[in-house]
């Protein structure tokens, strides 16, 4: 009888920590839904906790719970940001045959959250948030899409020319993080293949084409392919 007491009261415990576990993640979710309607309204520069709490009917102090500070919500929010870009990239490269389709896959996966996540794209590509700086706990997940295109970069040209000076050591303190078979040379080429995809996205997405490529989408396949022959894909 002992025990079946004892069993009880554990159960009730266990029910009472999952129903707060509960409503805590019910409400961060709907402070960063808040928070990324404010980016979309006023910008991330202009992020508010307070605001947050009057659209969401808290007090303020009930929000500071969850996230100290103006900061720590735009950390969780870059970090969904990045996740959720992570998660596009590496499903579209998954179910792509070939480095040269995986390579064009991947990008075009990049190009269609975009515009899909306009706001969420500026916050992680656009103008820097004055006096925010992102702390290491971001980069395990602003790795991963940089990480999958390093990865294809690394099917291209094995023999592509090797940069020389201090770009080498550069290139090989990245490819230990993203992509350790990468030959130096190879990583600098999806370096630049890279950088030149997400550009080709940003000038699009705010708007630096002034309609001249409206739709995009033309140009920005004959990008992913010139790109990909660059590789040797």
């Amino acid at each position: 009888m002992l025990s079946f007491r004892i069993d009880a009261k554990i159960v009730r415990m266990n029910a009472s920590r999952t129903a707060r576990e509960r409503a805590r993640a019910e409400i961060t979710a709907e402070i960063t839904r808040s928070a990324r309607e404010q980016l979309r309204d006023v910008g991330a520069a202009a992020l508010s906790l307070r605001a947050v709490a009057r659209d969401l009917g808290l007090a303020s102090s009930a929000v500071y719970r969850y996230f100290p500070s103006r900061d720590a919500l735009l950390t969780a929010l870059i970090t969904d940001a990045y996740t959720a870009l992570g998660d596009a990239v590496e499903a579209a490269d998954a179910a792509a045959d070939g480095p040269r389709e995986r390579w064009l896959a991947a990008g075009r996966a990049v190009r269609t959250w975009a515009l899909a996540h306009p706001h969420e794209y500026t916050l992680l590509f656009g103008t820097p948030v004055p006096g925010y700086h992102a702390p290491t706990e971001t980069t395990a997940a602003a790795i991963r899409t940089s990480g999958t295109f390093a990865r294809i970069a690394a099917c291209g040209h094995a023999g592509a020319p090797a940069p020389s000076g201090g770009l080498v050591a550069q290139l090989r303190d990245a490819a230990d993080v993203v992509a350790p078979d990468a030959a130096p040379g190879q990583l600098a080429l999806g370096v630049l293949a890279w950088t030149q995809l997400f550009g080709a996205v940003s000038f699009e997405l705010f708007g630096q084409y002034a309609n001249t490529f409206e739709p995009a989408d033309a140009l920005f396949d004959y990008a992913l392919e010139r790109t990909a022959d660059l590789l040797g894909l």
